[in-house]
């Protein structure tokens, strides 16, 4: 068990976005620490709002204003300059190479992968006649839609869970995606006309996995979070982000990428490339043993990368 340091201030300070999505899961977070640490109490263990250039701005794509870390800069320079002491990410906002000195050291169990398909006119992507519009603000998903159905109309939709909804009550699309790991951390599953089969929409690297992210270096922090670190979730997301990290990943490209583990430890992994119109599209798998996670990730993306070019990524 991790030593309370004998200081009136917080043990933890926990920096966060100020969603809800990200406050339900920074609470989570702390609810897991306070369950595995009986030396901490309700007051050590103090969750921080920090207000991130991503949030602040919702007028524009991600990919016109800089990409994945624009929801990371604040909350990584509070741990960087000692004012927080552990972070709480959706891990895939979170670029490929961190800051010097900060590593993603803890992962809580990965909720449903799955997207989630909004609409309160069809039952599912499949269903919506020609000519809807679909509301998305990621590449990812607006790829894969044109790719099925080029002839809807895809628009950006910003914003939280909450916003990105009001958005559809108003008419402003006729459909929505969202993360299906985030409705169920926010107890709004019901608001899902249905999740989508993987067959037909592959998620984000990462997504539904939740990112504890550290001081290197920092005994005291690790101490805290080694007994809530979900190994297989780590294992998973590090194949993941091995296949991201090798295409240069980020918010101008449409990528996806899923890995499952099976109880005998074998790993499936399942990788796809898109252009941001749909028109072109590389896919790949990899069945392997989970010590060879990273190793299966950098090999499928290194296969895409051949396979559709350089001038793939630059177009």
């Amino acid at each position: 068990m991790a030593q309370k340091p004998a200081s009136h201030r917080p043990a933890l300070r926990v920096g966060t976005r100020g969603s809800p999505l990200a406050l339900a899961q920074a609470h989570e977070t702390k609810r897991r620490l306070l369950a595995a640490h009986g030396d901490l109490s309700e007051n050590d263990v103090d969750i921080v709002v920090i207000s991130t250039k991503g949030d602040r701005i919702q007028d524009r794509a991600l990919s016109e204003i800089g990409g994945k870390g624009l929801f990371t800069e604040e909350i990584e320079d509070g741990l960087l300059n000692g004012e927080l002491d552990l972070a709480v990410h959706s891990m895939k906002d979170m670029p490929t190479v961190f800051p010097d000195g900060l590593d993603i050291t803890c992962f809580l169990p990965r909720e449903d992968a799955r997207d989630a398909f909004i609409s309160p006119k069809a039952g599912s992507l499949a269903d919506l006649p020609a000519g809807s519009v679909v509301g998305t603000s990621s590449l990812r998903r607006q790829a894969q839609v044109l790719n099925r159905r080029p002839d809807l109309t895809v628009i950006t939709f910003r914003g939280n869970v909450q916003t990105r909804l009001r958005k559809l009550d108003e008419g402003l699309a006729d459909a929505t995606f969202l993360a299906m790991a985030g409705l169920r951390r926010l107890d709004m599953a019901d608001v899902a006309t249905g999740p989508v089969s993987m067959d037909d929409m592959l998620p984000a690297v990462a997504q539904g996995a939740i990112g504890i992210e550290q001081r290197i270096g920092d005994d005291r922090v690790s101490a805290y979070l080694a007994p809530i670190n979900d190994a297989q979730t780590q294992v998973r997301v590090a194949c993941e982000r091995a296949f991201l990290k090798v295409l240069d990943g980020s918010c101008r490209t449409p990528i996806a990428g899923h890995a499952t583990l099976a109880e005998d430890g074998t790993m499936h992994f399942r990788g796809l490339i898109l252009k941001t119109d749909g028109s072109e599209a590389f896919a790949t798998e990899r069945t392997g043993v989970a010590d060879d996670a990273a190793t299966m990730g950098e090999s499928a993306g290194e296969e895409l990368r051949a396979r559709a070019g350089d001038g793939f990524f630059t177009d």
